[in-house]
């Protein structure tokens, strides 16, 4: 459980389950993390505010200023039973990035305040790169192992 930090000026917020290396079961609840960028040569995975693979609840957070996404879930197949609730995302590139990729599993994001996502609120995901459009727009892409609803977007 991560819970009740304040974490400002840092790569990333918090990576937790590793799933491809047997890493599950987390929550990260309640956490404040703030102007989230690289600080070295190479961006790999900085500039992420929550980051998580499996079986895990990513719940009441604040993000905000996030240079790649405020909260990521999953990498490439690596992805299942994640939930993302009741966040607050404000000034990220992406608000969430979630796997979409052949083999990722399940979530659910709900009930989410993405305020200012420069390149999209919800979106699906290849490893780092985007692979669809805003996934709470009107017509967008679905797919059969996200929920996403309830989401305020701005």
């Amino acid at each position: 459980m991560i819970a009740s930090n304040t974490v400002v000026n840092a790569q990333t917020g918090v990576s937790v389950a590793n799933f491809n290396e047997g890493g599950r079961i987390a929550v990260v609840q309640g956490n404040i993390f703030r102007n989230l960028a690289p600080r070295g040569r190479s961006e790999g995975d900085n500039g992420i505010g929550t980051y998580v693979e499996a079986d895990s609840a990513v719940t009441g957070n604040v993000v905000e200023s996030a240079t790649f996404a405020g909260i990521m879930a999953g990498w490439g197949p690596y992805l299942r039973d994640v939930t993302i609730t009741g966040n607050v995302v404000r000034a990220a590139a992406i608000g969430v990035g979630i796997s979409v990729v052949p083999g990722a599993g399940g979530a659910v994001i709900a009930d989410n305040m993405i305020s200012g996502a420069k390149r999209g609120a919800i979106l699906g995901m290849d490893h780092r790169e985007v692979v669809t459009g805003d996934l709470t727009k009107d017509g967008a892409a679905r797919f059969a192992q996200l929920a996403i609803g309830g989401n305020r977007v701005k």
